[in-house]
């Protein structure tokens, strides 16, 4: 909204001086009748004037302290030329321009007229029209104060915040002196003549309008031509034709990259795919890699499992690595496809970061895009190669990796462990592998169980061992006085050991007397004499009685002539009711 018609600096328009009032004894000019001059003198007399009565008045002449205007009345006015300063452009002679009547003739015989104050209240008018329909004012920025800059409204000073400069922050305040601007009245304090301006306002609404203008002529799908205007971590800002979109990193190439510098410059002239625009924010997402086909929809139909493919390293963490072997497809040799070993160090000291390797395809999963790779596939099996070499009962040795409850795991060649369970440490009772066996103890064992596939091997140390067992049966009979040991109990009888084996000596065997439980006669850890009453070597078991062991004379515990068989434990026990009757 223009507040005046001038807007620049006045200049002279007259070297000589003002031209003096007519008076009423001057004489009439020459050729003119006395109608005429009578009609003129009727004309003026018929303009009435008021003090602070605002005219628009006409400029004549301009010199260095007035300037003459015709106000339609019988004399000129004059204002100070000074005031012309406030005009927002230059005021030249033939200029229409607000005056306010000051004082009518003066002794000098013209009309003192106030451009500035007329000129004042049509920009308050202004001002005031600005705040209440939104409509922009122009000014002109006269000089810089703290926190913003100073603007001529043309006769009346605002204050643009340097916030509200620019869209942006502008460092340089200074550079904007003199310049002239439209911008929006936002604020307005008439009694302390404080006038707030924003042209930050101005130029958002400029803005959304030129966004919005742009959006109708774009859609998602359009592939447009751009400019790429600024990098970050995370993008690239493309100008479409006067409108900034967002060209995410992951939308960049089809394989990873670190920061879009790899790819672009500022500057630079793309090409770029819509892929989403929200018309209500005005926020625009572009794509790049998709001007080009996906490499992970033909993935599955050129890397079948089972095909071998070189690529090279690209990250290593803890739980594998990561290999990229074309553009844009990047896959995974988990920790556990790096190596055969059992238990495999960290991945970082089986492969390094840009080393080229070659790995073979164990899946793809093309809509997730994942790509399992194996690297130890490409290297012989070490179970296939024991099982060449080593049979059920073929004899190992190895060295003691882990102790648990159950057994102890041996390592008997690189990427190899077996289980020697519990049962089959040592032909003696082992209540905990800990006894016999410590970690980084070598030790010898014989194959038990070789199953490749499950990559399970299980070991027997106890085989190695003479069997206690068959060692008692050949040395020993039926009614043989033999010293054992009280090792646990039942509630049936008492577990002794004899020699390396256990026997069972039944409750009605520990004592002459009726007891009620074996601990009522023996305690564990006690060592006594007991006869053998009954041998079986197939089940391995063994009956003794303390009782009879006590007895002076040996009873007679074999059944007829046959001295050889093995009395049962009914018959042993009615020997010995007969020999107590």
């Amino acid at each position: 909204m223009d507040v005046n018609n001038m807007d620049q600096p006045v200049t002279d328009a007259h070297s000589a001086g003002m031209p003096p009032a007519p008076s009423d004894s001057e004489a009439t000019a020459p050729g003119e009748s006395f109608g005429e001059l009578l009609g003129s003198l009727e004309e003026q007399t018929t303009t009435t004037l008021t003090i602070g009565q605002r005219l628009t008045g006409k400029v004549l002449a301009i010199n260095e302290d007035v300037t003459l205007v015709d106000i339609g009345y019988k004399t000129e006015g004059v204002i100070p030329t000074e005031e012309l300063q406030i005009s927002l452009k230059e005021i030249t002679i033939g200029d229409e321009i607000p005056v306010v009547v000051k004082q009518l003739e003066s002794p000098d015989g013209y009309v003192k007229l106030s451009y500035a104050e007329a000129q004042r209240k049509l920009v308050w008018e202004a001002i005031d029209r600005a705040l209440k329909t939104g409509t922009p004012i122009r000014g002109r920025i006269t000089e810089r104060i703290k926190g913003g800059l100073r603007v001529n409204l043309g006769g009346v000073d605002a204050f643009l915040p340097a916030s509200q400069v620019d869209l942006r922050q502008v460092r340089n305040l200074e550079a904007w002196k003199g310049r002239e601007i439209e911008a929006k009245v936002i604020k307005v304090n008439r009694r302390q003549n404080n006038i707030v301006l924003s042209r930050r306002v101005l130029l958002e609404e400029e803005e959304a309008r030129r966004r919005a203008e742009i959006l109708s002529q774009l859609d998602e799908g359009y592939i447009v031509e751009g400019r790429i205007k600024s990098l970050a971590d995370y993008g690239a800002f493309v100008d479409i034709g006067g409108i900034d979109g967002l060209l995410h990193i992951t939308d960049i190439s089809w394989k990873k990259i670190a920061h879009p510098k790899e790819v672009f410059k500022v500057g630079e002239i793309v090409q770029v795919k819509i892929l989403k625009i929200d018309r209500e924010t005005g926020r625009i997402n572009l794509g790049y890699k998709q001007l080009w086909p996906n490499p992970w929809d033909t993935l599955p139909e050129r890397l079948p499992p089972g095909s071998r493919i070189k690529g090279r390293v690209t990250r290593v963490t803890d739980y594998g690595a990561f290999v990229e072997v074309e553009d844009g497809v990047e896959g995974l040799i988990h920790a556990s496809e790096l190596t055969w070993d059992k238990r495999p160090k960290h991945p970082s000291k089986y492969v390094a970061v840009g080393d080229e390797v070659v790995v073979e395809v164990l899946q793809v999963d093309a809509p997730n895009r994942r790509l399992s790779l194996s690297l130890r596939q490409l290297q012989p099996d070490p179970w296939r190669l024991f099982a060449e070499t080593h049979a059920i009962g073929a004899r190992v040795r190895g060295r003691v990796r882990g102790i648990t409850d159950f057994g102890a795991f041996v390592e008997v060649e690189k990427g190899i462990e077996g289980l020697v369970h519990i049962s089959d440490i040592s032909r003696r009772r082992v209540k905990h592998p800990s006894e016999v066996l410590k970690k980084g103890q070598e030790v010898e064992a014989i194959v038990k169980e070789l199953d490749v596939n499950a990559r399970r091997l299980g070991l027997s140390m106890k085989e190695l061992e003479p069997d206690p067992w068959e060692e008692f049966f050949t040395t020993h009979r039926v009614g043989d006085i033999v010293r054992g040991k009280v090792v646990r109990f039942a509630s049936f009888g008492a577990f002794v050991d004899v020699g390396g084996v256990e026997g069972l000596c039944h409750i009605s065997e520990l004592s002459e007397e009726h007891i009620e439980k074996p601990e009522d006669a023996v305690q564990i850890g006690e060592e006594l004499d007991f006869r053998i009453l009954r041998l079986d070597p197939e089940g391995r078991r063994i009956a003794l009685s303390a009782r009879a062991a006590r007895r002076d004379r040996e009873p007679a515990y074999t059944i007829g002539e046959d001295t050889g068989r093995i009395a049962s434990l009914g018959e042993i026990g009615r020997a010995s009711c007969r020999e107590r009757v």
